[in-house]
């Protein structure tokens, strides 16, 4: 625990042993590729499919929705599936599937889709929220009136009177774009039938989920579905959902041939899912004494064609959007929008990066209007232990967000003074401004089940196999939850082997997403790892505080001056094939929200601050990113160099959501035309790991995952205004935008065109 661990899985990376989605092709697959819509919104009919695989030998199948032998439907949250694995009739979004050709990978690689017989009538689409709430609008889908497809909200005290007596107060609305995931590794993977079974290789962030969604589609049950995860090139969100798994669940099942398939960055770019765009309208006042007393909150998210994590959305954000800040007065109503586009789905902070971009800029404001340091009006405003949140949830112990803040003062002091002697002395076109963002995150799923069950098992050679279907997306869940488990039972971590996250062989860990695996997988892994060393302790008629050991073939156990050695092959296996076995299950404990969103969302928040400083070019219209100083609470480090890593990838994916990254449907679908910051645009970073540690999680320990890039973009557009007094409200801030935005304001020395 606290030690800086190699990643157990490191040297499989970087030798290239370790499997990814497209590594592995078995002896005789054929390929998979899918023709598209090449509309956002259209009706097709196909022309005679017989024919066309007649003329061209080495196609063995032309699969549509009539190919389906389930349910045509899926999504990772049941209530809410509506997504086809092919369309029928109208397709929805550009990029949806109609239908996919199969057949030998040198006829399927060289075929020219454009002559596919599929006949297209374009329609007109809905590609704004504003288009989508028309009183006139099409439905996108028939039972979803207005086009909403979900609501959410969050309401505390008495807004209206709050804004009217507020000494000051301030209001904003701004806009955020699609963002794309940009993982490194496109979706890939095989999948071949084995009897009346179907098994599918490719990576995945849920390998349960994509079981019970297989399982639906192909009309069979569960257990006759084999999710056999890879390696993991980049998740952040999207391979939550299914991308190629149906696609070659039907080729195998139908074809009882082996079949593979890897996305082109093209087809991944187009077909899967983003960031959602947010629209948010705010307003907040404050006291005399720089006491926030009211926030209201109300954003609309385009959710595209169809659920996919929409409702995650609309319901985490409204508990969110206060921030890490006592707010006493409070409202806020979201609402899931579909339109024509893309699926918007999970992306590293369902949401909450876009409501803090928000709510951290209007903080800015009142703490401006106050004549008040911007870090100490937050840090005069912060919950404790005692306060209560939006919800009405009394968080107790673990709540470091003051220890954050209050640890950016000193850099906050120094790069204030810094700044401002810059620009004083500045002859050029460039400024520098500082800016602060806070930020609070609950690990896990919003008021909902959320558990992860762990097995590990005494092997007869003394060593320890560990199941562990927490999948490791680059976060190291692999690394940390195998040395939470050892510490809990007491064994040298090298004693370890890992057992992957395969359906048929290892429990249901739940999804890697929403900063659960340390928190709730890692508490699964102590209390397995617990309930093992009490058995072997039992069978050795020893107290608690013994020691164990553990040796070729047997387990030593060191009670005070009594020894004993258990010759592990003496015993019988048991069904695992081990000779002890230990499972648990932990569900973190919260309860649902009523009507007014009041209840306890989230066992347990991670907590953080970010400062930026930056550099702008007010005849450019450039920013520069200079510097990130971040303060995260993470309960208990259980690796600290992992957690930084996570901190530093977050704020990558945070520089480039405030400065540059917009997904643009149908314009821009590669990564030539969509930018992603590289090497030159991450700044020096400085992160301060604070251990405010949780009395739920596994010694103490909580998530990082979507935390690191929650301030980021926050701090950065507060720094620009810092800078040159501009607020850009439709983001990312691109030169262009922030270019217009000096224009309109008139700064001094941003020369007009």
């Amino acid at each position: 625990m606290g030690n800086r661990l190699v990643r157990l899985d490191g040297q499989g990376k970087v030798t290239g042993v370790e499997v990814y989605g497209a590594d592995e092709i078995p002896v005789g697959a054929l390929m998979i590729r899918v023709v598209r819509c090449p509309f956002h919104r259209a009706r097709f009919r196909f022309g005679d499919l017989n024919a066309y695989v007649a003329e061209n030998p080495g196609v063995s199948a032309v699969l549509t929705a009539k190919d389906v032998p389930g349910e045509n439907r899926y999504g990772v949250i049941s209530k809410f599936a509506d997504q086809p694995v092919f369309a029928e009739l109208e397709a929805h979004f550009r990029g949806e599937a109609v239908a996919a050709v199969v057949g030998t990978a040198e006829v399927v690689e060289r075929l020219d889709l454009s002559s596919f017989p599929v006949f297209w009538e374009e329609l007109a689409p809905l590609m704004t929220i504003d288009d989508a709430l028309a009183a006139d609008a099409p439905r996108v889908h028939a039972d979803r009136e207005e086009n909403v497809l979900v609501r959410g909200r969050v309401v505390c005290g008495d807004v209206d009177e709050a804004l009217s007596e507020a000494y000051v107060t301030g209001d904003a609305e701004y806009e955020t774009g699609f963002v794309e995931h940009a993982c490194i590794e496109p979706e890939a993977g095989f999948a071949r039938r084995v009897g009346d079974t179907i098994e599918i290789q490719a990576c995945t962030q849920s390998p349960y989920m994509d079981r019970s969604d297989i399982a639906k589609i192909l009309g069979v049950a569960p257990e006759a579905v084999r999710i056999i995860p890879t390696a993991v090139g980049g998740g952040f969100g999207t391979k939550l959902d299914l991308s190629v798994q149906p696609f070659l669940a039907l080729a195998a099942w139908r074809l009882r041939q082996p079949v593979r398939m890897v996305y082109s960055r093209t087809e991944s770019i187009v077909s899967t899912t983003k960031r959602h765009p947010a629209r948010m309208r705010l307003k907040a006042g404050a006291n005399r004494d720089g006491k926030i007393v009211v926030l209201d909150f109300k954003a609309d998210f385009n959710t595209g064609a169809y659920s996919s994590w929409g409702p995650t959305v609309a319901a985490r954000v409204p508990v969110h959007a206060s921030g890490p800040y006592y707010v006493p007065n409070y409202r806020a109503l979201t609402r899931a929008v579909h339109t024509n586009l893309v699926p918007a789905g999970a992306f590293r902070g369902f949401g909450v990066p876009q409501a803090a971009i928000a709510q951290e800029q209007l903080y800015d404001e009142l703490a401006n209007r106050l004549s008040m340091d911007r870090l100490e009006f937050r840090i005069l405003n912060v919950l404790n232990g005692e306060t209560p949140t939006v919800t009405g949830q009394v968080l107790g112990e673990g709540v470091g967000i003051r220890a954050c803040l209050e640890a950016l003062r000193p850099r906050w002091l120094e790069a204030r003074r810094e700044t401002a002697e810059f620009n004083i002395n500045a002859a050029g076109p460039l400024r520098r401004g500082a800016g602060v963002a806070g930020m609070w995150y609950g690990c896990g799923n919003t008021s909902l089940p959320n558990p992860s069950t762990m097995r590990i098992g005494l092997q007869p050679d003394g060593r320890i196999a560990l199941h562990q279907g927490a999948i490791d997306i680059g976060q190291g869940s692999a690394t940390v939850v195998t040395q939470i488990c050892a510490d809990a039972l007491g064994c040298p971590i090298d004693r370890f082997g890992l057992i992957s996250g395969d359906t048929s062989i290892t429990p249901d860990c739940g999804k890697t997403s929403a900063s659960r695996q340390t928190f709730v997988t890692g508490k699964a892994a102590y209390m397995a790892g617990q309930e093992l060393r009490r058995k072997i302790l039992r069978m050795a008629d020893a107290c608690e505080c013994a020691k164990i050991s553990f040796e070729n073939g047997r387990v030593g156990v060191q009670d005070g001056e009594h020894h004993r050695s258990i010759e592990l092959a003496d015993l019988p296996l048991d069904a695992h094939g081990y000779a002890l076995t230990a499972e648990a299950t932990f569900d973190p404990p919260t309860s649902p929200l009523d009507e007014n969103g009041q209840g306890v969302p989230y066992a347990v928040f991670g907590f953080g601050a970010h400062l930026a400083e930056i550099e702008v070019d007010i005849e450019l219209g450039t920013v520069k990113v200079l510097k990130i100083t971040a303060a995260h609470d993470v309960g208990r480090a259980i690796n600290p160099t992992l957690i930084e890593g996570q901190i530093e990838g977050g704020i990558a994916q945070g520089i480039g959501m405030a400065l540059m990254e917009e997904f643009f449907p149908g314009k821009g679908e590669n990564l030539h035309d969509y930018l992603i910051p590289s090497g030159g645009d991450i700044p020096p970073v400085e992160s301060i790991l604070i251990e405010d540690q949780s009395p739920i999680g596994p010694f103490g320990a909580k998530g990082i995952g979507e935390q690191a890039v929650i301030p980021t973009a926050p701090a950065v557009l507060n720094a620009l205004h810092d800078a040159i007094g501009i607020r850009v409200r439709k983001i990312p801030a691109t030169p262009d935008r922030v270019r217009a935005a000096i224009l309109s304001a008139g700064v001094a020395g941003g020369l007009r065109a």
